[in-house]
C-alpha cells in the first residue's frame, strides 16, 4: 500500500484510539493502580482545591487505590465513596461526552450539583464549561457503553 496522507491519518487515528479503548475497559482512571493521579478526592469538596494524597493513607475501591491527605478524608470516602469519587471513574468528563475516555489532570475540575467532574486539561475544561448540562447529559448516556467495550 502506498504511503499517502490518507493512510498516515488513518494510522494515527488508530494509534490515538488504542489507549482510549483500553482505558474504557477499566471503571476508574488509575495509572499504576492509583486513582486520579493520587489526588485526594475528598479535598476537592473540603478544601476547594486538588490536594496530593499521601501514599500511606489509602483506601481500595472500584478496582483502584485512592490516596488521601488525611485520615479523616479517608474515613469520609470509605463511608460513602460515591459521594466523593469523580464522575465517570475520574476519566475526562468532556471526552466521555464525546464518546471516548481520556486521562485527567487534578487542576481541571469542577463540582456541579454536588458531584466532582475532572477534565483532561484546563483548555478542555473551558470547552466542557460552554455547555455543562449538555455535556453531562451526553456523558451520562455514553458512560455505560464505554464501560462495556
Amino acid at each position: 500500500m502506498p504511503l499517502t496522507r490518507r493512510t498516515l491519518l488513518a494510522s494515527a487515528t488508530v494509534l490515538i484510539a488504542l489507549p482510549r479503548i483500553a482505558a474504557a475497559q477499566a471503571a476508574t482512571y488509575a495509572e499504576g493502580g492509583v486513582a486520579i493521579d493520587g489526588t485526594d478526592p475528598v479535598a476537592y469538596f473540603t478544601e476547594g482545591r486538588p490536594v496530593p494524597g499521601d501514599a500511606a493513607i489509602t483506601h481500595d475501591w472500584n478496582g483502584a487505590t485512592w490516596r488521601f491527605a488525611t485520615e479523616a478524608n479517608r474515613a469520609a470516602f470509605a463511608a460513602d465513596p460515591e459521594a466523593y469519587a469523580p464522575q465517570y471513574g475520574g476519566f475526562c468528563a468532556w471526552a466521555v461526552a464525546e464518546g471516548y475516555t481520556a486521562p485527567t489532570t487534578p487542576e481541571a475540575w469542577e463540582i456541579v450539583d454536588g458531584k466532582l467532574y475532572l477534565n483532561y486539561s484546563r483548555r478542555i475544561q473551558r470547552r466542557w464549561e460552554r455547555d455543562i448540562p449538555g455535556h453531562i447529559a451526553r456523558a451520562d448516556a455514553n458512560w455505560p457503553g464505554l464501560l462495556s467495550n
